[in-house]
């Protein structure tokens, strides 16, 4: 399958394109969601006193030739700027992956997607553990890998690293998170 086609499928047909393949996505649970939420809640606002965009995670990025990804949220900021519609081949100026607790979902989003995010020139890479709740906020490096400049756990956090100005409140994240997690009834 080739990436316009990819892009062409039907809104329902699941899934990323890996090496010419469609391949599976994990299925987001409830927590996943939430947190996205909450990061869009946090970014939108933010993004938009830049004159950018942010959003969730039904857009499909060209991040190769024969690979498509599709980044739980995305940033963007001008100059750079995605198109309404159809395939993103822009790279925005953030991604975020929700890390999955299957083995190899967490493989795909701590090593295939940084790679290929890398590669793609996403200047900022975050990704966010569910339980416990830690967000990490890497940096593209000269050498197209990124390093980790920054991550927390708890508190409220200022000025983080390639977003000036955006505030943070993880303790506000994490109730939300124990509220879910407590009251779930299959645990």
């Amino acid at each position: 399958m080739t990436l316009d086609e990819w892009a062409d499928l039907p809104e329902d047909e699941e899934g990323e394109l890996v090496d010419g393949w469609l391949v599976e996505e994990e299925v987001p649970d409830f927590l996943h969601d939430l947190i996205v939420s909450w990061l869009l809640q946090k970014l939108g606002p933010w993004t938009r006193e830049r004159g950018g965009v942010a959003g969730g995670s039904a857009a499909k990025y060209a991040v190769a030739r024969n690979r498509g990804r599709k980044p739980d949220v995305t940033v963007f900021l001008p100059p750079r700027m995605p198109p309404a519609r159809g395939l993103v081949r822009v790279p925005p100026e953030i991604a975020v992956e929700i890390v999955s607790r299957r083995p190899r979902d967490r493989r795909r989003d701590r090593v295939d997607k940084a790679a290929e995010y890398a590669a793609f020139g996403i200047p900022w890479y975050w990704l966010v553990e569910q339980e416990p709740l830690v967000i990490e906020i890497h940096r593209l490096g000269a050498d197209a890998c990124y390093a980790r400049a920054w991550e927390a756990r708890e508190g409220r956090h200022d000025d983080l690293p390639g977003c000036p100005g955006l505030v943070l409140d993880l303790d506000e994240l994490r109730a939300d998170v124990a509220r879910l997690v407590r009251d779930d009834p299959s645990r």
